[in-house]
């Protein structure tokens, strides 16, 4: 099998985005923890480099509002727990 790196990274991302979503919706994970929101950003930095190569600039904008979000609400998260 012969799968280019940002095709590579894309399938991550989708992964982990569809496992993200799964384990909220099954009630095994939560969105107030921090493990949902990094796999949110994993999803989001795979799907973002494929995007970029394929030069699909609508999933790149909304990718990379994803991971903000994601990243906003860690900060959220930890600054809760101090």
């Amino acid at each position: 099998m012969n799968i280019s790196f940002p095709s590579l990274l894309g399938w991550i991302g989708t992964v982990s985005y569809l496992v993200a979503y799964l384990l909220l919706s099954v009630g095994r994970l939560r969105a107030d923890k921090k493990l949902y929101h990094l796999l949110n950003i994993l999803g989001a930095i795979g799907l973002t480099y494929n995007a970029v190569t394929l030069k699909d600039f609508p999933n790149v904008v909304v990718n990379i509002a994803w991971a903000a979000i994601a990243v906003g609400a860690i900060w959220l998260i930890l600054k809760r727990q101090n």
